[in-house]
């Protein structure tokens, strides 16, 4: 799904216009990634949470000429879904895995 089609379904299920649902789906998703600059995580109950993790440099090969290439240390966004999205992915997985026998 794009962003377009994110934006029309929820103004189809609101009534809102497009254009004022684009500017709300564009503020949500610029607030996101302004906290995650920030270094904050970004938790949406029943959905999953965002984060930066720090990637450490180091050696890697390239794959055409095998010669040595140094990756250099960076920063990456991580998304980690919650149990329940990961639940409404695979209703029937619930329960398996539990110890509570």
């Amino acid at each position: 799904m794009t962003k377009a089609e994110l934006v029309e379904r929820i103004a189809d299920r609101t009534g809102v216009s497009k254009k004022d649902t684009g500017v709300v789906v564009n503020m949500i998703l610029d607030n996101i990634g302004q906290a995650l600059l920030d270094g904050d995580k970004v938790e949406l109950r029943g959905f999953g949470s965002f984060k930066v993790k720090s990637r450490r440099s180091r050696l890697a090969r390239n794959p055409r000429t095998g010669d040595s290439v140094t990756v250099p240390a960076k920063q990456v966004p991580y998304f980690k879904a919650s149990n329940e999205l990961k639940g409404r992915l695979n209703p029937d997985a619930a329960g398996e895995g539990d110890s509570g026998d």
